[in-house]
């Protein structure tokens, strides 16, 4: 049996719905202007609120991982691999930021699956 303190306690760690908005574009910009849309919300938002400040950095880290995956598919284009390689990055970007979208807007974080965590 819960104690109604521990309940009124998670309901109070719960983001606002206007935490959750700002979280969802987070995710969402990362899908068209790359790492700079989550970076410029994780900046401005990260000391007003933790859940805001927590899915953008992983939307930037995730960002980030890409820019480098992008990088080196790239490079790839030599040998051809890059040529099959960019479009399941692109693929795959706009798949996991929806996911992390969804995610956001309800309230609840989301770890993208792969992403070098630069950003602590």
């Amino acid at each position: 049996m819960t104690d109604i303190n521990e309940v009124v306690a998670v309901a109070n760690d719960a983001p606002s719905k206007d935490d959750c908005n700002i979280a969802l574009l987070a995710h969402l910009l990362g899908i068209f202007t790359g790492f700079v849309g989550p970076l410029i919300i994780w900046l401005l938002k990260k000391d007003s609120s933790t859940f805001v400040a927590e899915e953008s950095k992983e939307a930037l880290n995730f960002q980030i991982t890409m820019a480098i995956a992008v990088i080196v598919s790239g490079l790839l284009f030599i040998i051809v691999i890059g040529i099959v390689l960019m479009p399941i990055l692109m693929l795959l970007n706009i798949v996991f930021c929806i996911v992390g979208a969804m995610a956001a807007s309800k309230g609840s974080h989301y770890k993208y699956p792969f992403a070098i965590r630069l950003i602590k």
